[in-house]
Formats: C-alpha cells, structure tokens, sequence
C-alpha cells in the first residue's frame, strides 16, 4: 500500500528541501547508532548520509521499484556496503525486522499514512530499548512547495499524541527545521 499522496518530484528539487547533516545532527542520528531503518528511503536523500555515519547496518523500506533501483545504483556508485534495501510494503506488511533489532528509526514524510499509529507500532517493535525514532514532517501550512494535502497532513501535536499513544517518550519536542518541516524525536519506552 502506498502511503497516501506520496508521489516523489524530480530529485534535485526534493533534495533541495533538506540540510540532511544539519537534520540528521538535529534528529540525535549520530555515531553510537549501530543499525537503523528507514521507512520510506525514496531516492537515498537521508539513506546515504545515515549509513556514513553509523557502525552497523541501515535497512531501506521502499515500495516503489524506481526508488529502490535509483538507491541500488547510487549504493553501487558510491561504494557503501553497510545498506540493505528491501523493496516492501513495510506499511501493510511491516518490516520483518527482528523485535528490537535497531538501535534507530527514521520516517521522514510518511506519517501522513492512515494508519500512523500502525507505522509507529512498528518502528517500536523492532527499537532495542531505548532505541530513538526520528521524525520530521512538512509543516501544517499551506505555503509549502509540495507535501501531502492539508486534509491528511499531520500537525505536531497529532504526531506528539500518535506517539504517546505507541508508547514512545518524547525526548525533543516539535522543532523547526527551516524552511518547510519540523523534527521529533523520540525513544521507545520499556514498561517492566
């Protein structure tokens, strides 16, 4: 199932929407990541800055053929070993991650999905403990280039109740990441 409305512009333009050093920095994406996912990774825009920066593994979860041959080949080009791709519908079928295998989850755009509690569940199912989801999301106005309609894009405080909710602690609050979206981030809570 494709998330709704998510349709991608040619890529330059898409990339011209993001400081992805600045933003993964902003998101606690940093060297004591081990493994990762991310859901969503489209043509690699935050897939291979991540992977450079972890130890482990990044696993990529893309339903479309195009974005999972556009990153294969810049994967290829680029030389970078440590990222599996999984062409999946990761929000119907869910990742088939081990539970708690990764020690971070990126979803970036997607959480416009209709069943975002569902997406977040299962970002939760396969964090280690304590394990951080990071989020960002265009920002609730009408102004911005692209992004889903108004009708189904999510507010910060939807997405701060999605997650509490899933059972994730915020660790920072909705922030601006200029000039069209805004960050979470957040970690999995263990209730022992």
């Amino acid at each position: 199932m494709r998330i709704r409305e998510s349709g991608m512009p040619p890529e330059d333009y898409w990339n011209s929407f993001f400081d992805t050093e600045f933003i993964l920095n902003e998101l606690f994406f940093d060297h004591s990541v081990k493994d990762a996912a991310e859901f969503g990774s489209g043509y690699g825009t935050f897939s291979i800055p991540a992977a450079k920066k972890i130890k482990g593994t990044l696993y990529a979860f893309d339903i479309d053929d195009g974005m999972v041959e556009t990153l294969n080949q810049k994967i290829s080009s680029e030389q970078i070993k440590n990222i599996e791709i999984f062409k999946r519908d990761f929000v119907e079928d869910g990742t088939a991650l081990k539970n708690d295998s990764v020690d971070y989850v990126m979803m970036f755009n997607i959480l416009h999905t209709e069943e975002p509690v569902n997406l977040l569940n299962e970002a939760k199912r396969i964090l280690k403990k304590d394990g951080r989801l990071g989020i960002i999301h265009w920002i609730y106005s009408g102004k911005t280039p692209r992004g889903p309609s108004m009708d189904i894009r999510p507010t910060e405080t939807q997405i701060v109740e999605w997650l509490k909710i899933a059972g994730f602690e915020i660790l920072k609050y909705p922030f601006p990441l200029p000039p069209f979206h805004y960050g979470i981030v957040s970690k999995k809570t263990v209730i022992e």
